[in-house]
């Protein structure tokens, strides 16, 4: 008997109302000019509320051609549980208000086989938002196509750690039947995230924001993963989802996959001017 994890999002951080959804994730997509080249073989993008970063959202999966995938990989953050491994799913399927995604357990039970990955409840699952917020997009992107998905939450990794996912999950790039979806917000800045970081050499509070996030999304663009760890490191930039990143950044490492890292879109919640003010960025790849 099929186990779905609920969408337990819906109806609060996005539409709940099928059509509804289906016309807004047009709406975004319809606005967007994919840059030219190869299609996408992997994305980063946002996993806010869909009024902050929906249409951000769009930038990442405008440039991926459905024909091309059977199988969608998702990793994304853990905000509520602490571990230092990735976990699993313990459901069959992903419910959306768009229809539902089959996990594929003969991946699952490959990545079980290494030993590195332990499983979260149900609880644990819906109550994580970084990967449910990708579902909905994957699914309308993916419609009327025959694929499964592969979600993975990533806990807080040790960068050791990051390069041994890597290495484990890196081959499965070369397939290219497989998308991998890496799910991330950028800086969270404010007292209420005890980050305050700036750089008044940059303008205005929102003006070294964005400085900071275009440093971090250069490196990123490196696919060099020690300077991406020398970045955290060195700012402490709260990107939610550096271990994501940090885990992809490794795979690119051990793939013969030929590559290029480019981001087509960036936001911000809002423009910050002064200290009480608060703000989280959104960035697309």
């Amino acid at each position: 008997m099929p186990k779905i994890r609920r969408p337990s999002h819906a109806h609060s951080w996005y539409t709940g109302e099928g059509d509804a959804l289906d016309a807004e994730i047009n709406k975004w997509k319809a606005a967007v000019t994919p840059l030219p080249g190869l299609p996408a073989r992997a994305i980063i993008g946002p996993h806010a509320g869909y009024s902050y970063c929906g249409h951000v959202m769009a930038h990442a999966y405008a440039h991926i051609n459905p024909a091309n995938f059977k199988r969608v990989f998702l990793l994304g953050p853990s905000h509520h549980v602490f571990s230092r491994k990735c976990l699993l799913s313990s459901q069959t399927h992903y419910e959306t208000p768009l229809g539902s995604m089959e996990i594929d357990q003969e991946v699952y039970a490959q990545l079980r086989d290494s030993g590195k990955f332990d499983s979260m409840s149900q609880d644990v699952d819906e109550d994580e938002h970084s990967l449910e917020l990708h579902t909905p997009y994957i699914v309308h992107t993916m419609r009327g196509r025959d694929f499964k998905l592969v979600p993975i939450m990533v806990g807080a990794l040790t960068t050791d750690a990051e390069a041994a996912y890597g290495s484990l999950l890196g081959p499965y790039l070369d397939d290219p039947a497989n998308l991998f979806v890496v799910s991330s917000d950028f800086c969270h800045w404010g007292s209420r995230f005890s980050y305050t970081f700036y750089d008044k050499s940059q303008g205005q509070i929102w003006e070294s924001i964005k400085w900071l996030d275009e440093t971090g999304m250069k490196i990123i663009e490196s696919a060099e993963p020690s300077k991406f760890a020398s970045y955290l490191e060195q700012y402490k930039n709260t990107i939610c989802g550096r271990h994501p990143i940090g885990v992809f950044l490794n795979m690119l490492q051990h793939s013969s996959l030929r590559h290029r890292i480019s981001f087509t879109k960036y936001d911000q919640s809002s423009k910050c001017t002064t200290p009480s003010h608060s703000s989280v960025s959104y960035a697309a790849a």
